[in-house]
C-alpha cells in the first residue's frame, strides 16, 4: 500500500497521471459501446431515445454517484471510496453484459455510474488534497488530457470489438479494462486526507457540508459555467454515433475514425491549455476556450440548416469539442480553488451538476428523433449559454476573475 501523503503542497510526479487514468471510467463506459448504438436498438427493440438513456442513465449515476461519494470520502478518506467503487465497476459491467432488456440495462447502468463516480470525483478531491494554485491548475489541465485520450481510442478498440463480438461483449472488456484500473488505484494512490482534515460523520453533517460549498457563489457560478459548456461535449457523444451513422451512412469503422479525430483534438486543446497556464490566466483560458466552442457549435447548426457539406460540419464538430478538454481543466481549476476545506464535497456537486445536464438534456432534445439540427442546436444551446453566463460574470465581478 503506497504512503499517504498527509500536507499539501505537492505529490508524486505519477500521481496526477494515474488518477487521470482512474477518471476514464466515465469515457471508457460511454465511448467504448458508442459504435455499438445501432445495433442493440436493433437487438433490444429499442428506439434511438431510449438507446440514448443508457448513455443518459449512466451519466445520471455519475452525478448521484459523486454527491454520495465525494461527502463520504471527507469523512473516511479517499482511498477506500475509491477502491471500493472501482470494483464494483467491474461487477456492474458484468452484470450490464447480461442484461436482457433495454428497461433492465438503463437500470443497471443507473448503478454502474453511481459506482464508477469514485474514479473521477476522488482525482479531483485529490488534486486539492495537495496541490494549490498554478500548481492545481496544470494538474487540472493534465488532467484533462489524459481523460481526452479514452474518447481517441475507446471508440476504435469498440468497434475492432464489434468484428468479433456484439454489445455485450463490449461491456465485458469494460470489465476487464475495470479490473486493470482498479489494481492500478490499490498500487499507486495513497491516501491524502489526513484525519484531522476530515469532517464529522453523519447525515446532517454531510448534508450541511453540501450547503456550505452551495454557499460559495464563485465556485457555483464556476460549475454553473461548466455544466452549460459541457452540455455541447455531452450532446456530442449521445447523437453523434447515430447522425453520423444513419443520416451519413457511416459504418461502425467510419464513425470511430471520426470520434477518435475529435477526441485527439480535446488531447491537444488541453495540452495547449496547459501550456499557455502561467502567462494566462485560468479564468482567460476559459473565456478563450468557452468562446471557441460557441463559434463552433453555432457553425455547426447553421451548416445543418442549410445542408453544407458534410466535410463542413465534421469541422465545426471538431472545433467544438477541440477546447472540452481545456474548458474542464480551466473552469474546475477556477471552481475548486474557491475550496479550502471540503474538497471531496465540492468535487461531487461539480460533477454531479456537470453530468445531470448531460445525462437529461440530450435525450430529452431528441425525443423527435436525432439529426445533426437537433445535435447542433443542443450543442450550441449549451455554449452559448455557457459564454453569456461567464460574461455576466466577469461584468458583475468588475474584471477581478481576469486577474
Amino acid at each position: 500500500m503506497p504512503e499517504p501523503i498527509s500536507a499539501r503542497g505537492g505529490a508524486p510526479r505519477s500521481l496526477v497521471p494515474v488518477l487521470g487514468l482512474l477518471s476514464t471510467f466515465g469515457p471508457l463506459a460511454i465511448d467504448l459501446y458508442l459504435p455499438a448504438l445501432p445495433g442493440l436498438v436493433v437487438d433490444l427493440g429499442a428506439t434511438d431515445s431510449l438507446a440514448q438513456f443508457t448513455i443518459g442513465a449512466f451519466m445520471l449515476g455519475l452525478a448521484l454517484g459523486q454527491l454520495i461519494i465525494g461527502p463520504l470520502s471527507d469523512r473516511y478518506g479517499r482511498r477506500p471510496l475509491l477502491l471500493t467503487g472501482t470494483a464494483l465497476f467491474v461487477v456492474l459491467s458484468i452484470a450490464c453484459a447480461l442484461a436482457p432488456t433495454i428497461e433492465l440495462l438503463i437500470a443497471t447502468r443507473l448503478v454502474q455510474g453511481a459506482v464508477g463516480a469514485a474514479g473521477i470525483v476522488m482525482g479531483r478531491a485529490i488534486i486539492r488534497d495537495v496541490l494549490i494554485g498554478d500548481a492545481a491548475a496544470r494538474a487540472f489541465a493534465l488532467f484533462g488530457a489524459i481523460i481526452g485520450i479514452a474518447p481517441v481510442i475507446a471508440p476504435i478498440i469498440g468497434a475492432g470489438l464489434l468484428q468479433v463480438t456484439d454489445w455485450r461483449g463490449l461491456f465485458v472488456a469494460l470489465a476487464v479494462m475495470g479490473a486493470g484500473l482498479t489494481t492500478l488505484a490499490a498500487l499507486a494512490v495513497p491516501e491524502t486526507l489526513p484525519p484531522e482534515r476530515r469532517t464529522p460523520a453523519g447525515l446532517r453533517a454531510q448534508l450541511g457540508s453540501i450547503v456550505d460549498v452551495l454557499r460559495n457563489r464563485r465556485f457555483v457560478a464556476c460549475v454553473a459555467v461548466l455544466a452549460l459548456a459541457s452540455l455541447g461535449l455531452f450532446a456530442y457523444i449521445s447523437m453523434s454515433s447515430l447522425v453520423l451513422q444513419h443520416e451519413f451512412d457511416f459504418d461502425e469503422g467510419g464513425f470511430a475514425i471520426v470520434f477518435a479525430v475529435n477526441g485527439v483534438g480535446i488531447m491537444v486543446g488541453s495540452m495547449a491549455s496547459r501550456a499557455l497556464t502561467g502567462p494566462w490566466s485560468a479564468a482567460r483560458l476559459a473565456l478563450v476556450g468557452v468562446s471557441i466552442g460557441a463559434v463552433g457549435s453555432v457553425a455547426l447548426l447553421v451548416g445543418a440548416l442549410v445542408g453544407a457539406p458534410l466535410i463542413v460540419l465534421l469541422a465545426a464538430m471538431f472545433v467544438t469539442v477541440l477546447v472540452h478538454g481545456a474548458n474542464l481543466g480551466n473552469l474546475t481549476a477556477l471552481g475548486m480553488t474557491a475550496i479550502d476545506r471540503g474538497a471531496g464535497t465540492a468535487a461531487a456537486v461539480l460533477g454531479a451538476l456537470q453530468m445531470s445536464v448531460g445525462a437529461i438534456v440530450p435525450p430529452l432534445a431528441s425525443i423527435g428523433g436525432v439529426s445533426s439540427i437537433v445535435m447542433g442546436a443542443t450543442m450550441s444551446a449549451g455554449l452559448v449559454g455557457a459564454l453569456a453566463l461567464l460574461l455576466v460574470i466577469r461584468r458583475r465581478d468588475g474584471g477581478a476573475a481576469r486577474r
